[in-house]
């Protein structure tokens, strides 16, 4: 039986896409899993995206199918990636989840694997809040929350400066948005992968 994960994200200036691609790979990479990688639909308008520079960033992603509701339920395991807006997920993936009320109201989504991965501008800029709010929607929805458990050394490197999290897979951009996630953070998101897509097998096989 395959296991179906969806790697869904929302990413501005591409910083959490490649995370999204990262904990992709790491989700590859167990045996029988199928992997989807899909984008929230953007908010913004292009002519601010434009001029805040962030359009062409986006260019780089565009190919990537954009999620649609409906399409949660077909999945064993579900891990969402954001950027943090003032120590919460952004909104175009609030505005994603809060169409999920029919699913809410029919359990579609009770069972399901989910876990979390975010990234912020500086080291204290709110990604353990993000992550673990964004678990409130996951635990209303009935859905098997999982993080990252401290067997991944990349949590424990203290000798630079690094995102990572027992909650989820995280990346510091910097508030010029110049740096690029790290060998580490790349590491921890391809471990978060493979350890939900392994959850996912286990319980779902």
């Amino acid at each position: 039986m395959a296991i179906k994960v969806q790697v869904i994200f929302y990413s501005m200036f591409g910083h959490v896409y490649k995370m999204a691609q990262a904990v992709a790979e790491g989700a590859r990479e167990v045996q029988g899993a199928e992997v989807s990688l899909l984008q929230v639909p953007e908010l913004v308008p292009s002519d601010i995206l434009e001029k805040s520079g962030a359009k062409a960033q986006r260019d780089a992603f565009a190919h990537v199918p954009v999620a649609t509701v409906e399409q949660l339920t077909d999945a064993h395991a579900i891990i969402f990636g954001t950027p943090t807006r003032f120590g919460s997920m952004a909104a175009q993936m609030r505005n994603f989840l809060d169409q999920t009320g029919s699913l809410w109201f029919k359990g579609a989504l009770v069972g399901k694997v989910g876990s979390v991965f975010a990234s912020t501008a500086t080291q204290h800029g709110g990604q353990e809040t993000t992550i673990t709010s964004f678990h409130t929607t996951l635990l209303h929805h009935g859905m098997i929350v999982v993080g990252v458990p401290y067997t991944e050394p990349g949590l424990l490197l203290m000798s630079e400066i690094t995102g990572g999290t027992p909650y989820g897979a995280t990346t510091l951009t910097g508030s010029d948005g110049a740096r690029q996630p790290s060998e580490n953070e790349l590491r921890i998101a391809r471990f978060q992968g493979k350890h939900v897509a392994g959850i996912a097998g286990k319980l779902f096989r």
